[in-house]
């Protein structure tokens, strides 16, 4: 059974850890959805986790079985009944087998209770068109904007906008 709740700060190192192991490395590999082959760097760190679970205009969800971290997923207000979903992740060991998507329908699901929002956008790097393609079957819409990647040192792609209509 999948049990959802907002992460806390004592939650940072376990936390932490499920992202790594999602996005980079050999473990992230396991699943389908890392950037391990396009990236070598951290996808975060304990600060920037930290200051993110300190603002309150941001909503760390985890997804919980049997004790441990599977899945997680940041939802940030950006005003004017706007959201953004970011750092989805599951664990690569147990993708394909819908907690994505629970995640996300948990994400909307608090942008339109914590922040009264009625859009949810996202950015995906514009090369992980696999990527793109699972969340317009979601109901996401590349809107055609693309952003810069936000590390500022990386130049061989950038970032693809995606919407969805909430609430």
């Amino acid at each position: 059974m999948i049990r959802f709740r907002s992460a806390k700060p004592e939650d940072l190192p376990r936390l932490r850890a499920l992202v790594e192991k999602a996005y980079r490395g050999d473990s992230a590999r396991q699943g389908w959805t890392h950037e391990a082959d396009l990236l070598d760097d951290e996808r975060t760190s304990d600060a920037e986790l930290a200051e993110t679970l300190a603002d309150p205009a941001k909503r760390v969800l985890l997804a919980i079985v049997d004790g441990a971290f599977v899945g997680t997923v940041t939802v940030a207000d950006l005003g004017n009944g706007r959201a953004y979903l970011g750092m989805l992740c599951v664990d690569p060991e147990l993708q394909a087998e819908g907690l994505g998507r629970a995640l996300i329908a948990d994400a909307e699901d608090t942008a339109v209770e914590a922040f009264g929002a009625t859009v949810m956008e996202m950015t995906v790097i514009d090369v992980r068109h696999d990527l793109i393609a699972y969340y317009q079957r979601r109901g996401y819409r590349v809107t055609g904007e693309k952003r810069p990647f936000p590390s500022g040192g990386e130049d061989r792609f950038g970032m693809a906008v995606l919407e969805r209509s909430i609430g």
